[in-house]
């Protein structure tokens, strides 16, 4: 596993105001900003607009951003914060998807997805969520 966790944000459609207030108390970058709208996705045209994935990085410290997808329930404290965790191979991101998804809630399955990566949503048995991802 790649040696550093890190925090995901999830937002319920103010994420551009929630990057802009923390690049003012932090310093540092934005970038990879990208909406619902510009990714290879059937979108729902309410959310076009929402950002899909941005990061937020001042020397070592990165926080990533993503306002919540169009019929999800709406984002409250207990689920607005996940751990993102890059992977280094199939066979780890595998074995821990397994492990983490026993007693616990999968909310995507391991999938390749649009972004050239294999990626996970998933919820332990203690309540806290994973994004595992493997960008290929």
């Amino acid at each position: 596993m790649k040696q550093h966790v890190t925090p995901y944000l999830t937002f319920n459609g103010n994420a551009v105001e929630a990057l802009d207030f923390y690049k003012d108390t932090f310093g540092g970058e934005i970038s990879d900003l990208q909406t619902f709208g510009e990714a290879d996705y059937d979108t729902p045209s309410q959310i076009k607009n929402r950002i899909m994935h941005a990061r937020l990085q001042n020397g070592p410290m990165l926080l990533m951003f993503s306002d919540s997808f169009s019929g999800e329930e709406p984002v409250s404290s207990e689920s607005q914060v996940s751990l993102a965790v890059e992977m280094e191979n199939e066979q780890e991101i595998k074995k821990i998807y397994e492990k983490l998804k026993v007693q616990g809630t999968v909310k995507m399955e391991l999938q390749d997805t649009f972004w050239g990566a294999t990626f996970a949503k998933v919820t332990d048995k203690y309540g806290i969520t994973w994004d595992l991802n493997l960008q290929k």
